[in-house]
């Protein structure tokens, strides 16, 4: 069992979190397998059962009805939670409410952390997190965003057309992305908004259908915002700090996903690796083939190397950093590197694989996701070789000289 630098508070909650998935979590997986819906009475059931466990919300300061652990500390337990969809809504680290809670517990005022926060946290409302747009909107470029935020006396006046709005259908409330200043460069011109989405003029058209299932109500919408007013107590954070206080979100969040993805992964290669040992191929079991074994540790080695690459990103966060190359290395490596594992686990489990009864089938589907939501791969590939070109040493560019003529 590889070990990391982990303190010795990230490995005991992440040991209770490992219990509650053991004896509770994925019992109640198995016994919901086929297709069933999960109804709310379980998710709560769940949820209960994370409390008496000590592993619920452990990212959350206790004021606000969390565990008060450090984000560091609790990239492990993020992982085990990672092992089932219902792991994650049991210890309440789910996206996107997730982030949109470490948003309002960075930025919200006492007012809006009441109202909004604490019941997100007790799991009594649910939130969408709104910012993508179609076609010639904000989207892996941000800085196309067309919506719009007006002021009008103590009223924001919100303009627009998203998509993918996660947890858009059930959401009670969302996180608006839209221009405050349309004179201003978006980096200094947009907010973010809380908007009920009962407030007159949200439009509701869909819920996209898309690869990966419909877990438990996640969704992603496609909304419109038809001359919405908020009043200016819905401003979360600063006017024109948008662009600075979703990206306290989402450094934070890829690394939270790439660690449910690892936990995923990790999951499908278990169930994989005590199939293949129990099964009779060609004289030996699959376990006992070279080839499969060969495939087996590459994936294992590549998981091991995701974890080290986010965890060295969230201790740059940890120390203040931005860590916006360190953060785009370990989501484009952590995605692709899950992709394969549960590819893997799916093509060695054979039919088993893409039959429902194992959860790897929904794995596959889920993963693949992964390398376009929270910024595209190329995205990310961008940051990191736009930092690799910034610093060439001079004395590399003179040598390059003497060989110009």
């Amino acid at each position: 069992m590889l070990t990391f630098n982990d303190s010795e508070a990230a490995e005991e909650l992440a040991e209770r979190a490992h219990d509650l998935m053991e004896e509770v979590v994925l019992p109640k997986e198995r016994e919901l397998s086929g297709g069933m819906s999960v109804s709310d009475s379980t998710i709560e059931e769940l949820r209960e059962a994370a409390r008496e466990y000590g592993v619920y919300a452990p990212q959350i300061d206790e004021e606000y009805g969390g565990m008060g652990y450090d984000f560091r500390d609790t990239l492990p337990t993020f992982e085990e939670a990672g092992r089932s969809t219902l792991g994650q809504i049991a210890m309440r680290v789910d996206a996107p409410d997730e982030g949109n809670m470490h948003l309002l517990e960075l930025h919200g005022s006492e007012l809006q952390k009441e109202e909004y926060l604490k019941p997100l946290v007790a799991g009594e409302i649910a939130s969408g997190f709104s910012m993508t747009e179609p076609m010639q909107g904000g989207g892996s470029d941000p800085k196309m965003l067309q919506t719009t935020a007006e002021k009008d006396g103590d009223e924001w006046v919100i303009d627009g057309h998203k998509w993918w709005t996660s947890k858009g259908i059930k959401a009670d409330v969302l996180l608006v992305f839209a221009r405050t200043d349309q004179e201003a460069h978006p980096y200094e011109g947009c907010s973010v908004f809380l908007v009920p989405k009962d407030a007159d003029g949200v439009e509701v058209v869909r819920n996209i259908p898309h690869v990966g299932s419909d877990v438990h109500g996640m969704g992603h919408a496609e909304i419109k915002y038809n001359d919405v007013r908020v009043p200016e107590e819905h401003l979360l954070g600063e006017a024109g700090k948008g662009f600075q206080h979703v990206q306290e979100r989402l450094g934070p969040a890829r690394l939270t996903h790439c660690m449910r993805y690892s936990g995923m992964a990790e999951r499908a290669l278990d169930v994989t690796k005590a199939y293949m040992s129990e099964r009779d191929a060609f004289g030996s079991k699959l376990a006992e083939k070279q080839h499969p074994r060969m495939v087996i540790a590459e994936q294992e080695t590549n998981l091991a190397a995701a974890r080290s690459l986010v965890r060295q990103a969230a201790d740059r966060i940890a120390d203040g950093h931005e860590a916006r190359v360190e953060v785009s290395m370990a989501k484009v490596f952590t995605a692709n590197a899950t992709q394969e594992a549960i590819d893997t686990a799916l093509q060695f489990l054979g039919g088993n694989g893409i039959a429902k009864d194992l959860p790897v089938a929904d794995f596959y589907e889920s993963v693949r996701q992964f390398r376009i939501v929270d910024g595209a791969d190329e995205v990310h590939k961008r940051t990191v070789a736009r930092e690799a070109f910034e610093d060439v040493p001079a004395e590399e560019l003179d040598a390059l000289t003497r060989f110009d003529g």
